[in-house]
């Protein structure tokens, strides 16, 4: 198994490849709109046909059936599927007989045109009355009436090479090529606009099933699938960008890696290996509908890159606004740091603590940069600089225990340091505070609660933030820590069912 993925652009959902979207959703729409039921269907048909008197006319004719196809064709696929229908038979388990029989159209056209069980047979007549009788359990064919018929007299349905491509034979086989219609799709409805896109698409579905058309005339089943449309995509995709070096990622078998080819170089390879199973596999799968729908959409993509000009998407292009702003964010904030670090290297630290300031104004939520920043400025700790740097760190959401940590010792630094003394608001207080007992820092928690608890009136937010703290205490086994707040408590959140049971410890 071969399978190469690009990864040169992504799609952009400001404005969304919805035609993309549109192809998959109808696809998505007829496997459950229609294939789904139509499989329960048979099921339920299936179990019925078992209580009738038709599979001890059928069933030995199928079976028949099926070990001379494997006897001309010496295929080992068929040979193994012929020795499982004798198997089930000889077993009596007869529903998935039946499910077999309703997939091999060609038998099936013969059985009911009377061609198996004839006239002359001794058994016509109870086979006739048994089959009208049960004729009305079977559902209408759908997959099979729009599937591509391999048949050898099959009739010439030209349509059937377009509507195959939005039939699955299952929800891997509808997954699996939807995920690549994905991949290839939106980038080429980037290139091409949705309406010409959408034009290709069909017509490479129609040549993929043009050439599976006249390999597999006469060899019998069903053909069905995006996959061949799909690879007129991938050919197409390899068109456009020709000889660019396309990042791919790709596995071999068990092997996978990434690679930067010319994309163009991936053409003859999955042509080559389309063929390659071809010729030596046994599979059901229809490589020859694959390596059509390559040919078609490589010639569809030069037919329509000599007709007017496209440009091929670039990961550049495909960036939204806010991508691209970040970008010139980032680019702008490079020399800010550089000269930054050059002005600490050379102990510079005024000079380097109004660098990284100027450095923060673009990233005010860069931790590095803030602790630089911080690191530069308290030695100066009566500067404004030192001062906003600490408030900003403060401000930072506590989301994971690096960031707390910081924080942490960021605060003892600046509570000894700072003068003449610190200049935080309420609110970063009791962010502090939570900081703190997530990390189980109860010293410094309690030491900012007590500050807190002074204020008059209470902070905003304060009853939550006391309420934390000391079920924080109760849970880490410090209740003596924790009934100690209980006055603080009851005067600013005696309805909260911690103070309530703290009362209740007491009276106890």
């Amino acid at each position: 198994m071969f399978i190469a993925v690009p990864l040169e652009t992504k799609p952009s959902w400001r404005s969304p490849p919805w035609m993309t979207l549109l192809l998959i959703a109808l696809n998505v729409l007829v496997y459950f709109g229609w294939q789904v039921p139509e499989e329960r269907a048979v099921d339920r048909a299936a179990v019925a046909y078992a209580n009738t008197p038709l599979p001890a006319i059928e069933v030995p004719a199928f079976v028949k059936y099926l070990q001379n196809q494997a006897r001309q064709s010496g295929k080992s696929a068929d040979r193994q599927r012929a020795d499982r229908a004798e198997r089930a038979w000889k077993a009596k388990v007869v529903p998935p007989l039946y499910q077999a029989m309703w997939h091999e159209g060609a038998f099936r056209e013969q059985l009911l045109a009377g061609e198996v069980i004839k006239p002359s047979d001794a058994e016509h007549a109870q086979w006739k009355a048994a089959r009208a009788a049960f004729a009305p359990q079977e559902p209408a064919r759908f997959s099979a009436q729009w599937a591509q018929n391999h048949d050898a007299n099959a009739p010439f349905r030209p349509e059937t090479w377009l509507t195959n491509t939005f039939l699955h034979g299952s929800v891997g086989h509808l997954l699996g090529n939807m995920v690549f219609l994905f991949l290839f799709g939106f980038t080429l409805e980037l290139a091409l606009g949705p309406w010409l896109y959408a034009a290709c698409y069909l017509m490479g579905g129609i040549g993929a099933s043009a050439l599976a058309a006249w390999a597999y005339a006469g060899h019998g089943g069903l053909g069905l699938g995006a996959s061949g449309a799909v690879a007129a995509l991938m050919g197409m995709y390899v068109v456009l960008y020709r000889l660019r070096r396309i990042p791919f990622f790709y596995m071999l078998f068990f092997y996978f890696n990434y690679a930067r080819w010319p994309a163009l170089v991936m053409l003859p390879v999955w042509m080559g290996f389309e063929l390659l199973q071809h010729l030596i596999g046994g599979s059901r799968v229809a490589y020859m509908a694959h390596l059509g729908g390559l040919i078609t959409g490589a010639l569809l993509m030069a037919a329509v890159m000599r007709w007017r000009r496209v440009d091929a998407p670039t990961a550049e292009a495909a960036r939204t606004p806010a991508d691209a702003a970040a970008a010139a964010r980032q680019a702008e904030l490079k020399p800010r740091i550089d000269k930054a670090r050059q002005l600490a290297d050379s102990l510079r630290f005024g000079d380097a603590a109004r660098a990284w300031q100027q450095a923060a104004q673009l990233a005010p939520q860069d931790v590095a940069v803030l602790k630089s920043w911080f690191d530069c400025a308290r030695h100066e700790p009566a500067s404004d600089s030192f001062h906003a740097a600490a408030r900003l760190i403060f401000k930072l959401p506590a989301r994971d225990a690096a960031v707390r940590r910081l924080q942490i010792d960021s605060y003892r630094t600046y509570l000894n340091t700072a003068k003449p003394g610190i200049r935080i608001s309420p609110a970063t207080m009791q962010a502090l505070v939570r900081s703190f007992v997530a990390e189980g820092e109860w010293h410094d928690a309690e030491q900012l609660a007590r500050a807190l608890s002074r204020m008059s009136p209470p902070p905003e937010g304060w009853e939550r933030t006391l309420e934390l703290l000391v079920n924080g205490l109760a849970k880490a086994g410090k209740l003596d820590a924790a009934r100690a707040w209980l006055p603080v408590l009851e005067r600013d959140a005696p309805h909260e069912a911690v103070t309530r049971w703290l009362a209740g410890q007491g009276a106890a």
